[in-house]
């Protein structure tokens, strides 16, 4: 799992290439941790490269979402595959993690 952030129109944008699992998890919420930190309490974090998320990189992404919130923002999700979208969808995360076709569409909703 690749890990990168970029900063689009004041959004900080985590990007997520490979599969997001108990080992990817950690680099993931420290990716969000980071950009929080940097002063960027909203973020989109891109999965259009993530092939496979579990559990753990569920939880990874609702720690981000308690995290940008506390700090008076929030997270999004952007260019989830259908993986992804079955597991959100089976574990009613898509109602919370509202998924955005891509990076885009997530930041013009603001």
């Amino acid at each position: 799992m690749d890990i990168s952030t970029e900063l689009v129109d004041g959004v900080a944008v985590v990007s997520c290439t490979g599969r997001l699992n108990m080992v990817a998890a950690p680099a993931l919420r420290s990716g969000v941790h980071e950009a929080v930190a940097d002063g960027s309490a909203r973020v989109v974090v891109d999965l259009a490269g993530t092939s496979f998320i579990d559990s753990s990189g569920l939880g990874a992404l609702i720690s981000g979402l308690k995290e940008t919130r506390q700090a008076g923002g929030d997270l999004r999700i952007a260019g989830a595959g259908q993986q992804v979208l079955t597991v959100l969808r089976l574990t009613n995360l898509d109602k919370v993690l509202r998924p955005y076709p891509d990076v885009k569409d997530a930041i013009d909703g603001w």
